[in-house]
């Protein structure tokens, strides 16, 4: 029974940070600063630059827009099959 409450706990709060991150970002100022988060976290470009310290920089902003992607772009049941408990 208590993995089931836990179960259903894990999934309710995935639903509601979902939907809060859609609303954050619905709207044409969300969209404004998705375009600007997409440049700056290097979205739809490689990370890779000679100096190690500056790519791990990049990499943490590139994590940062993955995050926000997956809970813009991906179901309910989608969120709580990548997202687990001992994850987050």
């Amino acid at each position: 029974m208590a993995v089931i409450q836990l179960a259903e706990q894990v999934k309710n709060f995935l639903v509601t940070r979902g939907q809060a991150y859609r609303q954050t970002f619905n709207g044409i100022y969300g969209e404004r600063v998705l375009i600007d988060l997409a440049r700056f976290c290097r979205a739809n470009e490689s990370t890779f630059v000679p100096d190690s310290r500056a790519e791990g920089i990049l990499q943490g902003r590139r994590e940062v827009w993955l995050r926000i992607s997956k809970h813009l772009n991906l179901s309910e049941d989608q969120l709580q099959t990548y997202f687990n408990p001992q994850g987050e």
